[in-house]
C-alpha cells in the first residue's frame, strides 16, 4: 500500500490513548503551544459513535425500538468475539455509517492541513487491529453479500486514512485504576483491553513519543509540548512572538 510522504505538508500531530488517558486535556495544551508557531487547529478524527447513537435512540416512536435492537445485537457480538464474525445487516450498516462520517471529518482535516495549518488530531485511525479506532467489520468473514461489501468498503476507507502518516504521535499511556477514576461509567474489562492494545499500535511507522499520564498533569503537558516543539523546530518553524 502506498503511503503519503508528509514532508511537503504542514505538520500533523496525532494524540492517541484510551479513554481516561487525558487526550482532550493534553490536546488543548498542545494546541496552545502550536499556535505560538503558526495557525493551528485541533480536530477529532475518532468514530464519535456516542453522540450519534444518543441522537438515534432519542428519535420519537422508533428510538426505543432501535436502542433495543442494537442492545441485543451488542450482546450477541460480544458473545461471539472469539469467532470474529460480522454482525447482521443493520448493525453493520450503522458501523459503516460511522466510518463514512469519519472519512468526511478526515477530509476536512486534510483540507485545513493543505491550507498550511498545523493539525493536531484527537485520536487517529489505525489498520493493524480490528479494534480501538480501527475497522469494525471483518473483510475475511461473511454475513451476506451486502455486509461483505460494507466490510470491504470500510477497509478501503481505513487504508486511505492510514496512508496519511502523522509527523508525530503523542501516545498517552495510563493504568487501569487511573483510567477508571477518570471514567467511572466505563466498563473496566473493555477499558483494560484498550489499554493493552494501545502499545501494540505502530501507526504505519510514525515517530511515537510515549507519555505516562498517571503523572501530574503539569509533567504530562511539559513532555507533550517538548515533543511538539522539537518537531516544529526541526521542520523550520519558530515562535511567532519571537
Amino acid at each position: 500500500m502506498m503511503t503519503k510522504n508528509t514532508s511537503q505538508y504542514s505538520p500533523m500531530i496525532a494524540i492517541v490513548g484510551c479513554d481516561g488517558s487525558g487526550k482532550s486535556t493534553v490536546g488543548e495544551q498542545v494546541l496552545t503551544c502550536a499556535e505560538e508557531f503558526a495557525p493551528s487547529v485541533l480536530v477529532h478524527v475518532g468514530k464519535q459513535s456516542g453522540n450519534f447513537s444518543r441522537a438515534l435512540f432519542s428519535l420519537p416512536v422508533f428510538g426505543g425500538l432501535i436502542e433495543s435492537l442494537f442492545g441485543k445485537q451488542s450482546v450477541k457480538t460480544h458473545s461471539r468475539r472469539e469467532k470474529d464474525k460480522n454482525p447482521s445487516f443493520l448493525p453493520s450498516l450503522a458501523k459503516y455509517i460511522f466510518t463514512v462520517r469519519r472519512v468526511r471529518r478526515f477530509r476536512r482535516m486534510l483540507a485545513l492541513r493543505g491550507k498550511g495549518m498545523i493539525v493536531i488530531t484527537d485520536r487517529f485511525p489505525q489498520l493493524e487491529l480490528r479494534a480501538f479506532d480501527g475497522p469494525q467489520l471483518n473483510v475475511k468473514q461473511g454475513g451476506g453479500f451486502v455486509v461483505s461489501w460494507l466490510a470491504r468498503r470500510e477497509h478501503a476507507s481505513f487504508e486511505w486514512m492510514t496512508s496519511h502518516i502523522p509527523d508525530l504521535v503523542i501516545r498517552l499511556n495510563v493504568d487501569i485504576d487511573t483510567a477508571m477514576k477518570r471514567k467511572s461509567d466505563h466498563n473496566r474489562e473493555s477499558l483494560s483491553r484498550k489499554i493493552d492494545i494501545m502499545p501494540k499500535l505502530t501507526y504505519q511507522g510514525a515517530p511515537i513519543v510515549d507519555i505516562d499520564t498517571s503523572q501530574p498533569l503539569e509533567k504530562v503537558v511539559e513532555e507533550a509540548t517538548v515533543a511538539l516543539t522539537t518537531l516544529l523546530t526541526e521542520r523550520g518553524y519558530s515562535h511567532s512572538t519571537s
